[in-house]
């Protein structure tokens, strides 16, 4: 097990290597410089003594590969370097705004889980069923209609028609919308995994001798397959969780949200690098964390792993 936990390890620092280099050139070569943008904003005069001064303080003078080794040293080092926008330390905007992101996130992925497993094991206690319709049909609208549709459906209905929310607040209604909406692709889609998982064990031979032993078919899911739905429904949301972390800054922006990814929208008219490096590499390293602990408990999952 720790053999394969330094090779995953392995296989994770060097897919974050390669999103490092790919983010900041293409970064880079973003149209427009950051430092004219700046210096419009700050209505000065475009001397070019002060735009060269400027570019040699924010290091844009030196070469691509130089640039992207002394961001690279300085993130992992805990320096993310300045806002070119702000001026103030971007681990620092970070850190101020990620907890609020974060806990959306958590609380939209725990919330898909815990729905997603009832409506799984129901639609396959009774096939056909309406739970298990009722699953089909959710699949199908999710997939159809976006949620920043839908977020935007729900302002319109409870902020505008029948006033009972104030839609950019932040309060909590807000947070529980936002947290549903983004819940219920994931959710629906595990429920479907789960099903499937759950009825493709009722054919196998040993959930039928825990049947003509007596137990129930409710009983032999819950006793004889419920490994294997675990099994199927964590495979299911290590796809699943890039789509939540996409959804969870759309309805951040959508709602007004003061989260990091309303931060990153306001830093790319500014072309801002170090603020959108940091948000790539952020989401990289969730993406890279959730993969790893995912893959460690699938492998205690599956007797033929160990």
């Amino acid at each position: 097990m720790i053999a394969h936990l330094l090779q995953a390890s392995l296989r994770q620092a060097t897919s974050l290597l390669a999103v490092s280099a790919l983010a900041f050139c293409v970064v880079a070569q973003m149209p427009a410089d950051p430092v004219e943008i700046a210096m419009r904003a700050w209505n000065l005069p475009p001397d070019p003594d002060t735009i060269a001064r400027l570019r040699m303080e924010w290091g844009l003078d030196r070469p691509l590969v130089l640039r992207w080794l002394s961001w690279l040293g300085g993130f992992v080092t805990g320096d993310w370097g300045l806002s070119f926008r702000t001026g103030a330390p971007v681990r620092d905007e970070f850190l101020s705004r990620l907890p609020l992101s974060l806990g959306l996130g958590a609380a939209a992925l725990a919330l898909a889980v815990i729905l997603a497993i009832p409506l799984g094991f129901a639609a396959a206690l009774r096939p056909n069923g309406w739970a298990d319709r009722f699953g089909r049909g959710l699949v199908v609208v999710v997939q159809a209609v976006p949620s920043f549709w839908l977020g935007l459906v729900l302002i319109w209905l409870l902020a505008a028609e029948l006033r009972l929310i104030r839609p950019f607040s932040g309060g909590p209604v807000i947070l529980a919308m936002a947290a549903v909406l983004i819940a219920l692709p994931p959710m629906a889609m595990m429920a479907r995994v789960l099903r499937r998982e759950l009825l493709a064990s009722t054919t196998q031979p040993w959930f039928r001798t825990a049947i003509a032993k007596g137990l129930s078919q409710s009983a032999a899911l819950r006793r004889h397959s419920a490994r294997a739905g675990a099994y199927a429904l964590l495979a299911a949301l290590r796809s699943e969780i890039g789509w939540m972390l996409g959804t969870t800054a759309t309805l951040e922006v959508l709602f007004g949200l003061p989260g990091v990814s309303q931060f990153v929208l306001q830093s790319v008219p500014a072309r801002d690098y170090g603020v959108l490096l940091a948000y790539v590499m952020t989401v990289a390293c969730l993406m890279a964390l959730a993969n790893l602990v995912i893959t460690l408990i699938l492998q205690l999952l599956d007797p033929r792993a160990r």
